[in-house]
């Protein structure tokens, strides 16, 4: 009991996180379902912790979002947000969901698929199917037809993450893949986005179609899994780790559905995610032809008519800035959510136990406290001298911490080679009258699919 007056005690003599004029009871809450960014963004200036409505609070302090994904990470470790929980039928209990020991001994286990050295045997992997792609236009750019450059990032992508972690392949099926994917996400941002929960089970049309999807992915993981195991093949891949990987204490390996989970988590993020990002990348490229005629210079000088290779990468240093600064305009996970186990004081605020925090990478990547002209698409914000003093959670797209993406290596370093090899041949331009929205669902995306013309260079 005293410890419980101590804590209240506590509370009492913190701040109170800013309130901004809303409803009752549910306070700004309607107006970010209908539109995040715009409110996020708004109540960011009403202090560095705004009380949203319902127990859930936007922070847009850096130091604030240093506190909760690094220095009392363990405070944080848990997956029971409401946005996550909503992820669960998707991903099970993989890397992104997991937590404890369990999601420790998890993340411990892929690192090595991870690593540097090993990045470096994918990268001409990674240029030659950025080269088919760019043999593959040919087609548009003789008939002079535009192309959907979101569908052909999320291809490539999808066919680099298979070859790389899981070495299978599309094999005629991305239609159908790329569909699933696309219903999935889009009824779970529904989900998480919607005041009034509908339950799952209920057959309704978005229902429906959500388990459609599911069986189709989970069609087609599953049968990845079940070749491995048949062909008995021992391969250096992340589902050979995966199937190595044996219980310290029962010795016994994974299941089919935990294997599913991880599969299917790393399957999703390691594409997804990084043909957003080349989206974008290509659009900013676009509509900046300064950028593009610097990024052509770069090129031409570092690779002349040849390839890239990883060995280039440090040499591409603007073609970097491009991507760094892509992801500062349009960070692909947009927002992440946490929740205390227990209540916190964060920067001298007080933060109950099981309130929903909202950290946006958008909002603290756009705010001009942080960023000169932030909303001007300039990549050289991220040469080394601009950089030098910048606080680390100023510019923070794959999150931070002990749960960083796994991944940011390996995506950073796939989108740079696949922009070289692209740009090397051919400029990308907007069809005219091209109208570009965001959308915050679940990741940072287009609000519908992006046109372009393709043009060779020379």
């Amino acid at each position: 009991m005293s410890t419980q007056f101590a804590s209240l005690t506590q509370a009492n003599h913190l701040l109170k996180p800013a309130k901004p004029r809303g409803l009752p009871i549910l306070g700004v809450l309607p107006r970010f379902m209908r539109d995040p960014l715009t409110c996020l963004m708004d109540v960011s200036q009403s202090g560095p912790i705004a009380e949203l409505g319902g127990n859930t609070y936007s922070i847009s302090d850096p130091a604030m979002v240093k506190h909760i994904l690094q220095d009392n990470h363990r405070n944080y470790d848990n997956r029971q947000t409401p946005a996550l929980k909503r992820l669960r039928p998707l991903l099970g209990r993989g890397l992104v969901l997991n937590e404890g020991e369990s999601w420790l001994h998890q993340r411990r286990l892929m690192q090595p698929a991870f690593h540097r050295k090993r990045l470096a045997t994918l990268a001409t992997m990674m240029t030659n199917e950025a080269a088919s792609l760019v043999q593959r236009w040919q087609t548009p750019v003789a008939e002079g037809a535009p192309v959907n450059i979101s569908r052909e990032m999320t291809q490539v992508t999808m066919q680099i993450i298979l070859k790389s972690m899981f070495s299978t392949d599309i094999e005629g099926e991305f239609d159908n893949i790329s569909q699933a994917i696309q219903v999935a996400l889009a009824q779970i941002s529904k989900r998480v986005m919607s005041l009034i929960s509908v339950p799952e089970s209920w057959p309704t049309p978005g229902n429906r179609a959500f388990d459609a999807a599911i069986k189709t992915l989970d069609t087609y993981v599953y049968r990845i899994i079940e070749e491995r195991r048949r062909s008995g093949k021992e391969m250096d891949d992340l589902l050979g780790m995966l199937l190595a990987a044996r219980d310290e204490d029962t010795g016994e390996g994974m299941s089919d559905t935990q294997l599913r989970d991880e599969v299917m988590t790393l399957f999703l993020a390691g594409h997804e995610t990084t043909a957003n990002l080349l989206t974008w990348a290509w659009y900013l490229i676009s509509t900046n032809l300064e950028v593009e005629q610097r990024l052509h210079a770069e090129l031409d000088t570092v690779l002349g008519k040849r390839l890239p290779t990883i060995a280039d990468l440090q040499a591409l240093s603007y073609t970097r800035m491009i991507i760094d600064e892509t992801l500062r305009l349009y960070p692909i996970a947009w927002l992440l959510s946490r929740q205390p186990n227990q209540d916190d004081n964060i920067g001298g605020y007080h933060v109950p136990a099981g309130a929903t925090l909202l950290l946006s990478p958008y909002v603290i990547h756009h705010s001009p406290a942080y960023w000169e002209n932030p909303e001007q698409f300039d990549p050289e914000r991220f040469t080394p001298e601009r950089s030098a003093n910048r606080p680390r959670y100023v510019y923070f797209p794959f999150g931070g911490g002990p749960r960083q993406c796994i991944g940011n290596s390996f995506a950073q370093m796939e989108a740079q080679l696949i922009i070289a090899t692209i740009a090397q041949s051919y400029r990308l331009r907007l069809l005219p009258g091209e109208q570009v929205e965001l959308k915050g669902a679940i990741t940072l995306i287009p609000e519908t699919p992006i046109q372009m013309t393709v043009h060779p260079r020379h």
